[in-house]
């Protein structure tokens, strides 16, 4: 894409992809609002690093997680949205109602009317030997997506905290067993959920281990996991066919850290129900701002509420310029209104 104008001003800036971003990018183009999409390098996030994708509302065969999000972009620019292939590398967001954004792509500023946060989260990965290589063949982040791939097959959590029980609770639905594998003897979940996870038949622990390596074997899907003894340093081999890592995500809110409100673990805070900030103009969606659900269908559900926020935004506030196409008025307090007793 060329260099901007340094006069023009676009009315929707999306920082991120993935679908909260692309469904952003869908629901705005629709509004004739021409959004621009900085995508990054690594373009459609978590979905990206997933083989078969079988709870997307829409695909009763299942899709692969790559073929997914390109179906995201596909349908976004078929309304117009435009995309930049990059990394944005700094914002400076204006404390003024009605005021301009600016985004950076390496030396090109891109000035806007509202911006959609929309960078994802990432996940925390051990980074041992045979991680990268086995991820979707045997090494996964999300039981909920893949427990069903390891029916009546034996399995491994690797975590300590709430997350990690609950994946395993899950995972003992579908496996026939789950070693959950923490490298201390206590564990930071709740106890209500650590006892809901110690109840379970088919869930066994092993404390205080952490894992050293993974291992395929000669079909080239997991099948050993090394752990090592936290404190012995005593070795231990595990034959497994599914390990899910669950120590947790770094939401990539770099960018904004110090413009917008975040909470203790880096997550975007928004306004009550709604994916507004505390900066007008600038909303939030999808896994920068959820780490509760964390679901291909409920970031896209974030991104399409972002979308309307921002629509909305750039009807209703007074000393914007109505976008084409879309009637201007000042019905922002309405739309936020409590309802009648």
């Amino acid at each position: 894409m060329t260099s901007p104008s340094p006069d023009s001003i676009e009315n929707v800036i999306v920082v991120g992809s993935g679908p909260a971003g692309y469904t952003a990018a869908l629901y705005t183009s629709r509004a004739n609002l021409q959004p621009l999409v900085i995508e990054g390098f690594l373009w459609g996030g978590l979905l990206q690093q997933t083989t078969d994708v079988e709870n997307y509302p829409g695909f009763p065969d299942g899709i692969e997680g790559p073929e997914l999000m390109q179906r995201f972009r596909d349908q976004a620019e078929r309304f117009g949205t435009r995309f930049i292939t990059d990394q944005a590398t700094k914002v400076e967001l204006s404390d003024e109602s009605g005021g301009v954004h600016k985004v950076w792509v390496g030396k090109d500023e891109y000035r806007t009317r509202t911006v959609i946060l929309a960078m994802g989260a990432e996940h925390k990965k051990l980074e041992v030997s045979g991680e990268e290589e086995l991820s979707g063949r045997g090494v996964s982040y999300c039981a909920t997506c893949d427990a069903a791939f390891f029916k009546e097959k034996p399995t491994m959590i690797v975590g300590g905290g709430d997350s990690a029980m609950e994946e395993a609770i899950f995972l003992s639905k579908f496996a026939s067993k789950v070693v959950v594998v923490h490298r201390r003897e206590e564990f930071r979940a709740s106890k209500i959920m650590l006892e809901r996870a110690r109840s379970i038949e088919n869930i066994e622990w092993l404390t205080p281990y952490k894992v050293a390596e993974f291992h395929a074997g000669e079909k080239g899907g997991l099948e050993i996991a090394r752990l090592r003894n936290a404190e012995t340093d005593e070795e231990l081999e595990v034959e497994i066919d599914g390990a899910f890592i669950a120590i947790g995500h770094e939401p990539q809110s770099h960018l904004v850290e110090g413009m917008v409100e975040l909470d203790d673990e880096g997550y975007v805070i928004t306004e009550g129900r709604s994916t507004r900030t505390r900066k007008p103009g600038v909303f939030a969606a999808g896994d920068v701002v959820d780490h509760t659900y964390r679901q291909a269908v409920t970031a896209a559900g974030s991104g399409s509420q972002a979308a309307l926020d921002a629509e909305w935004y750039l009807r209703d506030t007074p000393g914007i310029p109505a976008p084409e196409g879309m009637p201007a008025g000042d019905l922002a307090e309405a739309q936020w209104a409590e309802p009648a007793e």
